[in-house]
């Protein structure tokens, strides 16, 4: 359930980032709200998911979730490129949070 919420909040994370763009210097009232309220949303169930999962995977899947989201959003929306190079830079982040979830919680110290 804990990858559920991180998942989400990282959703959520896509939402405020592309909020950011509408919000006008958070000058718009209704944009500038919906911003905050994603920001909210996405700040509470990351603190959820970190009750179970590491701070370091969490924060790393989040961001990572939110990274590519937003590049992905930005290319179909926003006319930003979609150059091979940058397609598979997003495949590698996204590489890197499918692996994240394989590593073990916790790990012996030598």
């Amino acid at each position: 359930m804990a990858w559920m919420y991180l998942v989400v909040a990282g959703l959520f994370e896509c939402g405020w980032a592309i909020g950011l763009k509408y919000t006008d210097g958070f000058t718009k009232l209704l944009p500038s709200l919906l911003t905050f309220s994603a920001m909210a949303m996405s700040f509470w169930l990351l603190s959820i998911a970190m009750k179970i999962i590491p701070i370091g995977t969490a924060y790393a899947v989040w961001t990572g979730i939110g990274a590519v989201g937003v590049a992905i959003l930005g290319m179909m929306f926003f006319g930003e490129s979609r150059s091979m190079t940058r397609i598979i830079c997003l495949l590698l982040i996204v590489l890197g949070i499918v692996g994240l979830q394989f590593v073990p919680s916790s790990q012996g110290t030598s």
